[in-house]
């Protein structure tokens, strides 16, 4: 079952995404997922498997410019994760699919994401999910 999550689910959301975004904290995701769940710029869904927290996915509206996208807003899959033994079920398909749903429901017409260079399990799901690859990119920072 696909649950989308309410403020009451913040915890729940965070103890998954702490091993998706291990340089966070508990505390401080806690409290990204609170601000998050109250905003009606973006969703979060859990995916539960006989009553048991198997994974989860946090999709948002993009009104700045989406790597390439035409249009605005975009759907943007923020972060989609689901516990090792939970993973080749079809349920990041099904977490993604409320994302989209979610987010042609706010009158997108298109739907981005992103992942790191070397994420070479997260290029897979996306491409095996329909996705097109539009760009890559590094970036750069230094202090100053």
């Amino acid at each position: 079952m696909i649950q989308c999550a309410e403020g009451k689910d913040a915890l729940t959301l965070s103890r998954l995404a702490i091993q998706m975004w291990e340089d966070n904290t508990l505390e401080k995701l806690e409290e990204e997922f609170s601000e998050l769940l109250s905003s009606e710029e973006a969703r979060c869904f859990i995916k539960y498997v006989d009553g048991t927290t198997a994974g989860f996915a946090q999709c948002q509206l993009r009104h700045d410019y989406v790597e390439g996208t035409d249009t605005s807003p975009v759907g943007y899959l923020e972060g989609i994760f689901v516990l090792e033994k939970y993973r080749n079920r079809g349920y990041a398909k099904e977490l993604l699919q409320a994302c989209e749903c979610w987010a042609k429901e706010k009158g997108c017409s298109e739907f981005a994401s992103d992942c790191e260079l070397d994420n070479t399990a997260s290029f897979q799901f996306h491409r095996a999910m329909g996705f097109e690859e539009a760009n890559r990119v590094i970036c750069f920072r230094k202090e100053i």
